[in-house]
């Protein structure tokens, strides 16, 4: 009973015309960030760290968009030692990102982590293309945050959340590949 519920909240997600709206809208970002030869940054904690680090690698391998990410030990520690755990992400896009050819994305569930905020806050400022996927409370810091297109999984379950992140990140993936089925390399 529990199985079927969980996937029939998944399965409600992922059929509703904003998962495919969104989708082609970031396909769109994604091809018009390569062809200004920026990158995609993608930002998250946690569980969205994890979804940060397969895309990236997916995006940069597979459809042959660079994309990064800043969940190595020793930049999260050197930087929170040096910046403080609220703006080593921040400190991060000062370091790596260029502000007129990349696009950020910015993960989180509860749409209210105070390093995610502040590295909004910067791109912001810096007038640096950026979007978000967030979930649970629709009326989070981050959503309030973001002018353009966003996403919100509305759902209590943060693995829910992070799971239609997931899912709808690498489906982009898919989508500049041109396919949904493809041998690995």
């Amino acid at each position: 009973m529990i199985i079927n519920n969980y996937l029939q909240e998944i399965n409600s997600h992922l059929n509703k015309k904003e998962f495919a709206v969104f989708a082609n809208f970031l396909k769109k970002e994604f091809i018009k960030t390569k062809k200004k030869y920026g990158k995609i940054i993608i930002l998250g904690n946690g569980g969205s760290a994890s979804t940060a680090n397969h895309v990236t690698v997916d995006l940069t391998k597979n459809a042959n968009v660079k994309a990064v990410n800043f969940n190595e030990a020793n930049l999260i520690t050197c930087f929170s030692n040096d910046f403080g755990y609220e703006k080593w992400m921040e400190s991060s896009l000062e370091y790596y990102c260029d502000k007129k050819k990349d696009f950020v994305i910015f993960l989180s569930v509860s749409g209210n982590s105070k390093n995610l905020v502040n590295s909004l806050k910067w791109c912001k400022k810096n007038k640096v293309n950026f979007t978000t996927l967030t979930g649970c409370k629709k009326k989070n810091i981050l959503n309030k945050m973001c002018e353009g297109e966003n996403y919100w999984v509305d759902s209590a379950s943060y693995n829910i959340v992070e799971i239609i992140h997931h899912a709808l990140l690498l489906m982009v993936v898919d989508l500049i590949i041109g396919k949904s089925v493809y041998k690995p390399n």
